[in-house]
């Protein structure tokens, strides 16, 4: 065993109880029976009809964000990273990073023909991509701190407000009937000297946007977010700060019906083994997932990224793993809705610096802010990596149902499948029929044909 693949030991010393715990619980919570009938034009059950029944798409939300959304060197580039995100996923996270939608006071840059910022395509570019591929948006940064607008960070408290409220409307307005999933807030837990604006530093600030958010979206799901160390790391305790948090929030009257987990695994190679004792421990993900839980909510796992570190392909082999791994046991806990992976290319990741052309200048350094992980799923040059192969068998093939079956005497079929929506076709006296289904947890489990 080479020192790196050290970091699996632990999947594999509970490979047992995870494997009895992943298949149970996929079985149970993603899973469900759809009772089919097929009758004539007369309305009369019709016996020995064939049924062919072929999922089309998850209920369950796996995704990604699209904040290089035609913002790659070349075209070539641009259409491979449309390909593989639009055959791969059904989500997407969308870039509402106030300092990017309104750089200036009044000016918002919605529009698809906006003029470019690295890694914020324009809104409106983003939402045409998702309705023309079948992806649902999710909202990021509604009112995130560290994302807020120079033009704020002096602003006394009070103008803080009534500019988040007005941005809290015209977003809404724009999008609250395309847009579910409202992040509200993100990263609330980090030290004082983070704060970029004095309404940061209020006691209330959490539940002041939740309440302005529940103002402007009341129909939409409000979620809450935080950075892996809380989420994961943490004394898994009602005590921990991020459950204090929502605790705290909620008793404020906050509205929040998601709970946001961050996944990012930002360890130097050096010590990534000392690092991940927690969180590449089966146990512990299943103990903070059900502590969460404790909420009622549903959880989101918001931001993942797990590091390859190089493109060699043992470090590759290893991010696969990992991922497999990771994904499923989160797609096996009941409360689970959603996983969002974070970049899915490499050499376009996270740089800070002041200087926007700067950050620009570093596409495709490895050796740069988040890009030194390797923590997307291609290559810099568009090529999939393993772990890209692996979230698409999970998701394709290893979590995807066919069947084929006859009606009895009564005209009645049934097949156990994946939530999501299917495509049945009963062939019978030669005739044809093709009709799509939605399989729902929440949702309705009889169907009728007719042939």
């Amino acid at each position: 065993m080479s020192e790196r693949r050290q970091v699996l030991e632990l999947f594999e010393e509970y490979k047992d109880f995870t494997k009895d715990r992943v298949e149970h619980g996929i079985e149970l919570y993603r899973k469900g029976y759809a009772y089919l009938t097929v009758k004539d034009e007369n309305g009369e059950p019709v016996q020995d009809a064939k049924v062919t029944v072929k999922q089309k798409s998850h209920e369950f939300r796996f995704g990604a964000n699209l904040f290089m959304l035609d913002e790659l060197e070349t075209d070539e580039k641009n259409e491979a990273y449309k390909k593989h995100f639009a055959e791969t996923f059904n989500m997407a996270t969308l870039p509402f990073y106030w300092d990017a939608t309104e750089p200036e006071e009044g000016k918002t840059r919605y529009h698809k023909d906006a003029p470019p910022m690295y890694r914020r395509p324009p809104i409106d570019r983003c939402m045409a991509f998702c309705e023309q591929n079948g992806i649902e948006p999710r909202e990021h940064g509604l009112a995130y701190d560290n994302f807020y607008p120079r033009w704020l960070y002096n602003a006394p408290v009070s103008k803080i407000k009534q500019a988040l409220n007005r941005r809290c409307r015209e977003i809404a307005e724009r999008y609250a009937d395309k847009i579910n999933t409202i992040e509200v807030t993100n990263e609330m837990c980090w030290d004082r000297e983070r704060a970029r604006t004095a309404f940061y530093e209020e006691p209330d600030y959490v539940a002041e946007c939740f309440r302005l958010a529940d103002h402007h979206f009341p129909a939409n799901q409000l979620v809450i977010n935080e950075v892996t160390r809380l989420c994961w790391e943490d004394k898994c305790r009602a005590s921990d700060r991020y459950y204090g948090n929502i605790q705290n929030a909620i008793d404020a009257g906050a509205r929040i019906d998601a709970i946001g987990m961050q996944y990012h695994q930002f360890h130097k190679r050096e010590v990534e083994y000392e690092k991940t004792r927690v969180s590449y421990d089966p146990v512990q993900l299943y103990r903070h997932m059900d502590l969460y839980a404790q909420f009622g909510k549903p959880l989101q796992v918001t931001e993942v990224t797990v590091p390859a570190y190089s493109w060699e392909a043992e470090d590759e082999e290893i991010q696969a793993e990992i991922l497999r791994n990771l994904y499923s046991i989160w797609f096996s806990h009941p409360n689970m809705e959603q996983i969002v992976y974070w970049n899915l290319v490499d050499g376009y990741a996270h740089v800070w610096d002041p200087d926007p052309e700067k950050i620009r200048a570093s596409q495709g350094n490895m050796t740069l802010g988040e890009n030194y992980y390797h923590g997307g799923l291609l290559r810099f040059d568009m090529t999939p990596k393993p772990a890209f192969f692996v979230i698409k068998d999970l998701i394709e093939k290893r979590w995807h149902t066919e069947a084929e079956m006859s009606t009895n005497g009564m005209g009645k079929a049934q097949f156990k499948g994946f939530f999501g929506r299917y495509e049945v076709t009963v062939e019978y006296g030669g005739k044809t029929v093709t009709k799509e289904i939605n399989l729902a947890k929440k949702g309705r489990d009889k169907f009728e044909l007719i042939v």
